[in-house]
């Protein structure tokens, strides 16, 4: 059995408060965007190891044990005794970019497991598993326009659709660590929740949903803050930075001519296509 693992966008992200065990709390709107890995698994009789990885297209650094597609299948073998399986992992969601791309092969592959071993687990149960490796994992379990709250882990599913705009995804060289992302974060509670902004016109929110990571990241890489402007100056009805970056996006009405990846730069992880 075979699945397709896809990322996500960050539509708006507000840090709000800092919460006593330090970490963050935050409101952010994730968006499932069609940018896929593919992800198989085989059953192995014999092997000297329960879970074997093998990784082919972008290269993944670490072992199998520390890959979370390997740690959601132990996981669940803790629980149910899995046979032992080798996997294969074709990466094509850059990693370091903001899109959930490792978070989205381990939910895809609790999908997996459970849908090939009959575990009968519900999407409830799918997610609780799904949180104990990331925070964003869950999300990926129902895979569908989501207001997010929490550290990213409590969701609220929302009515959205931007169905036929077209995407416009760049990835440059350049690794935004969370340190980095976090280091000029001053949090605040948003005068509007980006629940109320998202039903306005997609036009208005250039210039009322922001990513709050950008005011501390774009002066640390001003390339970043350059492509964004790029994406604007080509026609973009909204572009930002998706999560804590480094990936900048664009959405573009249906008719409106994209542009050319000379434009970004030839070394650049480029993605076009329409949204579902």
């Amino acid at each position: 059995m075979i699945a397709f693992p896809n990322a996500k966008i960050n539509l708006g992200l507000q840090i709000v408060e800092r919460r006593p065990d330090g970490y963050h709390n935050l409101e952010t709107i994730f968006y499932p965007i069609p940018v896929e890995d593919a992800l198989e698994f085989c059953v192995r009789a014999g092997m000297p190891t329960k879970c074997r990885l093998n990784v082919s297209g972008i290269p993944v650094e670490g072992n199998c044990d520390d890959n979370l597609v390997c740690r959601a299948y132990h996981l669940l073998d803790e629980q149910f005794d899995l046979p032992p399986i080798e996997i294969f992992l074709h990466k094509h969601i850059p990693t370091g970019a903001g899109l959930g791309g490792g978070s989205s092969d381990a939910a895809f592959m609790l999908r997996l497991l459970n849908n090939t071993f009959d575990l009968h687990l519900t999407y409830q149960e799918l997610e609780n598993y799904a949180a104990l490796l990331g925070a964003d994992c869950a999300f990926f379990i129902q895979n569908r326009p989501t207001f997010a709250h929490g550290i990213g882990n409590l969701f609220r599913p929302i009515q959205l659709s931007l169905k036929d705009y077209q995407l416009w995804l760049v990835k440059p060289d350049i690794f935004v660590s969370t340190r980095e992302a976090f280091a000029q974060i001053t949090p605040r509670k948003p005068e509007v929740s980006l629940q109320e902004l998202i039903n306005e016109p997609i036009e208005s929110w250039r210039n009322a949903m922001v990513n709050d990571f950008e005011a501390s990241v774009f002066p640390q890489h001003p390339e970043l803050q350059a492509i964004k402007e790029r994406l604007y100056a080509h026609g973009a009805l909204y572009a930002a930075m998706s999560g804590s970056g480094s990936s900048l996006f664009g959405i573009f009405a249906p008719d409106t001519n994209l542009p050319t990846q000379e434009d970004f730069g030839s070394k650049a992880f480029q993605w076009q296509g329409q949204l579902r």
